[in-house]
This record gives structure tokens, C-alpha cells and sequence, in this order.
């Protein structure tokens, strides 16, 4: 949205002589005739948001606020989320944990809370609580079965959205994590974010290249014989040959580039666009199985590759705020 002065905002791709969106004849000028806005401008409310003030009372007891955005879905920004909460809360601060993932609310499961329920007090919506420092709340919690889709979109997802913030009672807290919903590309989208957030005032912390190339112990491959006939597992064969002939490779951790980097990927992005590049997060099965089972990574030996990593990072990310 741009700035249309006294006549509200005006979208990038409305007709011209566009009276603004907080305008009383706001789709319903002629000059609104077939614009893409048009049925969205003429239903919205107009003028200050009545919310505003509660939201900003709400959010007065909450030192720092992380929004973590990803450029497009299935990327790991909910694990991402996830892992970042535990690490805050085990090095004891007050956290939260809120999920405006509205579409596939995934984090009731990666915090271990499939099956909770939301309660209400006379303060408000009261979090759900993995520890006693790390509260959560979600869309997900709310729906009768986790397989439930919700299909919700324009206000009626935005009204929950402005609800959470407004409503969810989440005390003093030292910081609340939001896991946005996803957006549709990579770094195209990536790029447009970071160019949204610069455009509204919202400070950049950094970018994460998550799942970046794959990392695993030896010990913990699959191996495989093909043929023309098809595969045929040859693990056994594989680790008992290492085991005898080489066993000083079972503790070596193997590395495969998934996704082309050749052209410098995130970390060149940066670059360009002058904001700070926190690190790579390797695809690491141990994680994925433990965002699975609701745990957090950094108490489990296994996630060798990806606890160190996402430490480094969470480490940079609080000497930023």
C-alpha cells in the first residue's frame, strides 16, 4: 500500500485518480469501476481501526517481537518458529509463541500440544503452556479435528489474526515469536518481503537460508543397489563394509548441495539488498523428526548438523534486539 495523504491509502494496482481506500466514495466512485479493489474497498471500514489501542495496550507488555516470514510454504519457517521459541524459553525468558498461520496451522504439534484446548479468563484469551515460560497460541487449538483445512481468506482471516492480538493475554513476556503464513516464490518473494518490511518501518533482523543442502551421519544413510529392475537395499551390506574396512567414516557427516547455489543464493541477497544474512539451517532429519514429536532440537545428541547451526543464529538474532 502506498501513502495517498488525507484521502487514505492507495493499493499499487488501483485505477486512476484512485480515491483512497479510507475514503467515504472508496468503491463506489466511477473512477473504481472495474478495479480488482473495488468490492473490498466498498465493504471495508473506514477510518482509525477501533482495535488500535487495545492491540498496542496488549503488546505494551511484550519486550521484542520476532516476525518470521518465509517466502514461500513448506520451507521450515514453523520449525524455524518452533526451535527459535525453545531456545528463547531454555535460556530462561519469558516467551510466546504465536501462530497466524491460519491456513495449516502446524505448531500445536511441533510444540508437542496436539489436542489443547484454549481457556478464557476475565484477562482474555489465556496461551496454551509447553513450560511455564513458554506459552502458545494457534488457530489450530480451535478446530475439533488437526486434520481440519481452514479455508479462510480477506476479513474473516484477518479479523482472527487482529483477535489474537488483541485478546491473547500473554503477560510481561521478553519475546513473542510470530509464525506468519507463508508467501508463493523464493527469493522473488523473499526480495518483496524484505522490500515491505523496509516500506513500513519494520526492522529486517536478518534472512535464514534454511534447508540448505542436506547434512547426516554416515551411519544414518540409506544405501541402495540400482539396477534395471529397480533398487535393492544394500544398508546392511553398506554399514558392515564401512564398519570393517573404514570405521572411522560412521562419525563423518555427510554433505549434498540440494538446491543450486551457484549464484550465491540468500547470502548474495543480502548482500545486495544491505541486510544481514544470520546463517544456513542444513535439512537434518533429526530435526524433522523432532519438530514431528513436538521436542526441541538443542536437548536431542541427534540433530548434530542442525542444533549447532540454528544456535549460531538464534545467538545473533538476540545481540540484534
Amino acid at each position: 500500500m502506498e501513502n495517498g495523504g488525507d484521502s487514505g491509502g492507495v493499493p499499487d494496482n488501483a485505477n486512476e485518480h484512485c480515491a483512497g481506500t479510507q475514503s467515504e466514495t472508496a468503491g463506489k466512485a466511477e473512477a473504481c469501476a472495474g478495479c480488482p479493489n473495488q468490492q473490498i474497498c466498498a465493504t471495508a471500514p473506514k477510518g482509525p481501526d477501533p482495535d488500535l489501542l487495545a492491540i498496542i495496550e496488549r503488546m505494551n507488555t511484550v519486550k521484542h517481537k520476532i516476525l518470521v516470514l518465509s517466502g514461500k510454504g513448506g520451507v521450515g519457517k514453523s520449525t524455524f518458529s518452533a526451535q527459535l521459541s525453545f531456545a528463547l524459553a531454555e535460556m530462561d525468558y519469558q516467551v510466546g509463541l504465536l501462530d497466524i498461520d491460519i491456513c495449516g496451522p502446524s505448531i500445536p504439534k511441533m510444540l508437542g500440544l496436539e489436542g489443547q484446548g484454549i481457556h478464557q479468563s476475565n484477562l482474555g484469551w489465556q496461551p496454551v503452556y509447553v513450560e511455564s515460560n513458554l506459552g502458545v497460541m494457534s488457530i489450530g487449538f480451535m478446530l475439533p479435528n488437526q486434520d481440519d483445512a481452514v479455508i479462510w481468506r480477506g476479513p474473516r482471516k484477518n479479523g482472527l489474526i487482529k483477535q489474537f492480538l488483541k485478546d491473547v493475554d500473554w503477560g510481561d513476556i521478553d519475546y513473542l515469536v510470530v509464525d506468519a503464513p507463508p508467501g508463493t516464490k523464493f527469493l522473488i518473494d523473499v526480495r518483496k518481503e524484505i522490500n515491505f518490511c523496509k516500506k513500513v518501518g519494520v526492522p529486517v533482523l536478518g534472512v535464514v537460508e534454511n534447508m540448505s543442502g542436506l547434512r547426516q551421519t554416515i551411519s544414518t544413510l540409506k544405501f541402495v543397489k540400482p539396477s534395471e529392475s529397480g533398487d535393492t537395499d544394500a544398508t546392511e551390506w553398506a554399514l558392515n563394509y564401512i564398519k570393517d574396512s573404514a570405521p572411522e567414516l560412521l562419525s563423518v557427516v555427510a554433505c549434498s548441495e540440494v538446491f543450486d547455489s551457484s549464484k550465491g543464493g540468500a547470502e548474495k541477497m543480502c548482500h545486495e539488498m544491505r541486510v544481514p544474512f544470520l546463517g544456513k539451517v542444513p535439512m537434518d532429519p533429526q530435526l524433522c523428526k523432532a519438530a514431528e514429536e513436538g521436542r526441541s532440537c538443542f536437548t536431542d545428541e541427534k540433530c548434530i548438523a542442525s542444533a549447532p547451526a540454528l544456535k549460531e543464529i538464534i545467538k545473533k538474532l538476540i545481540k540484534k534486539e
